[in-house]
């Protein structure tokens, strides 16, 4: 592990989040050396010259019984970025980044996590419905040389989902060292509409993280906001300013924010009208027509773009819209615009035909319906006045029962909210109806300050009074910081019980980790 990747300074959070108003904390921010990258802007200024490489399928053992067995080894290496520099990096079945996995509702899966780093990870199904212990949480911890293997069925509609260290107090460094790869779940139903379905050709991933290198070509994260590290340059599925070659009228982007702290605004740079279809969770009841979309870390994003013959186009992130006021954008990633990726049609494009006008149905629930309402108001790196504890339950939940989060951000700075397990619906924002890009499917939310959101959720199928879920702001240096949560679902009329440190091994340290299969 280099020296030159490390967390954002302590003292300079813990200042910042000492003062009395936002004002100060603003001016403290701007006047630190080394905080902030105050404004980047690299439009126009990329030289697309690398074809963008597509993450590999993993190819799964199918046993007997159709059980799909992948396996993920970790493993350190290095990877050229930069002409004649080889930047250390870790990675899935490779140097950096991991495979695509694919699987469908109804699959028996079972992934063999074998760690060959010298320090112990876990892996986390970003999005994913399955038990507490198979979560890959902070309590499923890999050590060096060891084998985990968590299996489930496959129990959600079609999404894309992603994997990544879920490591406690060192998940920034996983992630940003390259330990990452999606997930893809597909359903009758989205099998069955018209949407570009073939993989790397017209449904191709795009997996952004941003990115900085010292003088050596190594990753750095000297330049840091309250947000956590801000990189000025963008690499798109490993590559650095990348170019898609499209072959066919529409292509479908599933977007990937990978990034610990930035939080990106997808457009194209004429700022064309795209078909959004699908957010966290999967397809929306109908396509949405926008001309941008705002991802912060973790959150994902499928929009179908269409291309004319021969042009040239480009994504970009624009500024986003933060919530924040006076110097607090420049300082946190909101005054930037960053060209990632060019599509480059050919002389002749394949036929595609028309988005569907109806995608995937989405029954509404109601806050009137929740049996239980739940306050969660996240200041500095705390949430409700308290940080992360390993063996402490925060909230018991009853299964099958549907509940409402009130989830607020109570500072004039950046969070995010991620709930695993399930995804959710937005009722409301401030009191208003949510947005299209926000009315469907959801695990991750960013939020603006000062402002209310209720979610709805609803717990199914799997308890275990004794293994717990995660909740957390998914800013990687504030779950770092301690700014997460634990929830166990339990039966009717029981209680919560005890939360070792390590759910998979048998006396709470490390062990063999070989998890038994877990219906639902």
């Amino acid at each position: 592990m280099t020296s030159r990747l490390r967390r954002p300074r302590a003292s300079v959070i813990a200042l910042g989040l000492s003062l009395a108003t936002a004002v100060t904390v603003a001016a403290t921010l701007v006047a630190c050396s080394g905080v902030g990258a105050g404004r980047i802007d690299t439009a126009g200024k990329v030289d697309f010259a690398t074809a963008l490489p597509v993450p590999p399928l993993a190819e799964p053992e199918v046993a007997a019984d159709g059980t799909k067995t992948f396996s993920l080894d970790a493993r350190a290496g290095s990877t050229a970025f930069l002409p004649g520099r080889k930047t250390t990096t870790w990675g899935f079945n490779g140097s950096y980044l991991g495979p695509t996995l694919v699987a469908d509702r109804g699959d028996r899966v079972r992934v063999r996590v074998t760690n060959h780093l010298t320090e112990e990870t876990s892996v986390h199904w970003h999005g994913m419905h399955l038990p507490a212990r198979m979560d890959g949480g902070p309590h499923q911890m890999v050590s060096p040389g060891e084998v985990w293997e968590p299996q489930w069925r496959i129990d959600q509609p079609a999404a894309t989902l992603w994997y990544h260290p879920h490591l406690h107090g060192r998940t920034e460094q996983h992630v940003q060292l390259g330990m990452a790869g999606l997930f893809l779940v597909h359903d009758p139903v989205e099998r069955a509409l018209a949407l570009p379905n073939r993989y790397g050709v017209d449904d191709v991933p795009v997996v952004v993280q941003d990115k900085r290198f010292d003088g050596d070509g190594q990753f750095t994260d000297e330049t840091s906001g309250f947000i956590g590290p801000i990189g000025d340059t963008l690499v798109v599925n490993g590559a650095i300013g990348p170019y898609l070659e499209v072959t066919t009228e529409r292509v479908r982007l599933r977007l990937l924010n990978a990034s610990a702290a930035r939080t990106y605004d997808f457009a194209l740079a004429d700022r064309r009208t795209v078909q959004l279809v699908a957010t966290d969770g999967g397809l929306l009841p109908a396509p949405a027509p926008v001309d941008h979309i705002r991802l912060s870390p973790g959150e994902r994003a499928e929009i179908v773009v269409t291309m004319r013959p021969g042009e040239r186009a480009v994504l970009r992130s624009v500024p986003p819209d933060l919530g924040l006021e006076g110097p607090l954008p420049a300082v946190n990633a909101g005054s930037d615009t960053l060209d990632v990726l060019q599509l480059r049609a050919a002389p002749v494009l394949a036929p595609s035909p028309a988005v569907p006008a109806v995608l995937a149905p989405l029954q509404r629930w109601s806050p009137d319906e929740a049996a239980t309402t739940r306050i969660f108001r996240l200041d500095g790196h705390e949430i409700n006045g308290r940080k992360m504890e390993s063996g402490r339950v925060d909230e018991t939940v009853t299964v099958d029962t549907l509940e409402q989060w009130v989830v607020t951000n109570t500072m004039d700075l950046p969070h995010s909210f991620h709930v695993h397990d399930v995804q959710f619906q937005i009722a409301s924002i401030a009191g208003a109806p949510p947005p299209p890009e926000l009315a469907g499917w959801k695990d991750t939310v960013y939020l603006p300050p000062h402002t209310e959101f209720r979610l709805l959720m609803r717990f199914s199928d799997y308890t275990d009074r004794n293994a717990p879920y995660m909740y957390h702001c998914h800013l990687l240096a504030h779950e770092d910081a301690g700014m997460m949560g634990q929830f166990v679902v339990v039966k009717p009329g029981e209680h919560a019980g005890t939360v070792p440190e390590d759910t998979t091994a048998p006396h709470g340290g490390s062990g063999m980790r070989k998890d038994t299969t877990h219906d639902h």
